[in-house]
């Protein structure tokens, strides 16, 4: 053995900072609490009131779910431009049961709008599960390219959504209380409520399926290269439509979020959405060629976009440089992304 190597051998490694700095988590986490600095000196510290995270939370809870359903979708090698209109749709199918066929209304509130709420998530469920089922058609079957077929059932979607409600929103039963604080024998959890909370395990959830179980390997094994998946005995098209179902599902999920915080079925309630679900998923690092990313990710960019949102309102600048902000956010994190790709490469 030569001097030089063991020199090599007998020298000691200093901290290897490398994957600290090039881990999209990490970088994640570091520009959050950098942001609410800067928010908080700018608003006088009002930034860290509770009411203020109680909000960024609420808005959080909404995209992370179209968010985490996106996730799956793109580390499958697809898209699902789809998910903003079922949020509307669901919203709107589920205000036209219960106010134009059951006749409910405004009166029924608190704890008797339980049931009727929960009749309505199982039609907002059933309802993004159709629009996902659609999807995995128009792909697997048709053979359309995930981008078209999504971006058809978008236009469809929002349509119909316009078409079944009038244009005007269905105000029918709520529970405000889902949306408020928890609060459990005086004791005040702030700034936490039970829709966050069920989010937060739903999330959890879909976490550990992505991670820890055989759905999650075949997804990103499908997004790696779906041929050597097929070879390997893994069914594509049959995976694949699970996977836009999910996606389905949960924009279902966050359609009846939407309709508890608005206390309506709003045709315009999703408008949009599918571009921030979309940021939050390539800022928290997952690729849109597919194969590669992390729920955790996904989680930590989504509430990102509501820091940045609620903090430029909190500082009394204009709330439209959220997207010059959201951006360059999206810009650093594919860059982060090609200079991950090309040092794997050497």
């Amino acid at each position: 053995m030569t001097d030089s190597k063991l020199a090599n051998q007998a020298a000691p490694k200093g901290f290897n900072w490398k994957p600290l700095v090039t881990n999209q988590s990490s970088i994640l986490i570091a520009v959050i609490l950098l942001l609410a600095g800067v928010f908080s000196a700018g608003s006088y510290g009002s930034f860290w009131d509770v009411s203020v995270f109680n909000n960024i939370l609420t808005d959080w809870g909404l995209i992370v779910l179209l968010a985490v359903g996106q996730t799956f979708v793109v580390i499958s090698g697809g898209i699902d431009l789809s998910v903003g209109s079922t949020v509307s749709l669901s919203g709107v199918v589920a205000g036209v049961v219960m106010v134009n066929w059951m006749h409910l209304d405004l009166n029924v509130k608190n704890e008797a709008a339980i049931a009727p709420l929960l009749l309505a998530l199982l039609i907002c469920i059933a309802t993004g599960v159709a629009v996902g089922l659609l999807n995995a058609f128009l792909v697997n079957i048709v053979g359309i390219v995930p981008f078209i077929a999504t971006l058809a059932t978008l236009g469809g979607g929002a349509g119909l959504a316009i078409i079944w409600s009038g244009g005007m929103p269905l105000q029918g039963p709520n529970f405000y209380g889902l949306v408020n604080p928890i609060n459990l024998g005086g004791i005040d959890f702030s700034p936490i409520s039970f829709a966050v909370l069920l989010v937060g395990i739903i999330v959890t959830v879909a976490g550990l399926f992505l991670h820890k179980a055989r759905f999650g390997l075949y997804t990103y094994a499908i997004g790696s290269n779906a041929f050597a998946a097929k070879a390997a005995g893994i069914s594509v098209k049959r995976h694949l439509t699970w996977v836009y179902v999910v996606s389905g599902a949960l924009s279902g999920i966050a359609g009846m979020y939407a309709y508890t915080r608005l206390g309506s079925g709003s045709p315009s309630s999703g408008t949009g959405l599918e571009l921030q679900a979309i940021a939050a998923v390539v800022i928290g690092g997952t690729s849109l060629m597919g194969g590669s990313g992390k729920m955790l990710g996904t989680i930590l960019g989504a509430f990102l976009l509501y820091e940045v949102q609620s903090g430029l309102l909190m500082v009394g600048m204009d709330p439209n440089w959220k997207q010059v902000i959201v951006a360059i956010m999206i810009a650093g994190a594919v860059g982060i992304q090609g200079f991950n790709f090309s040092q794997r490469r050497k």
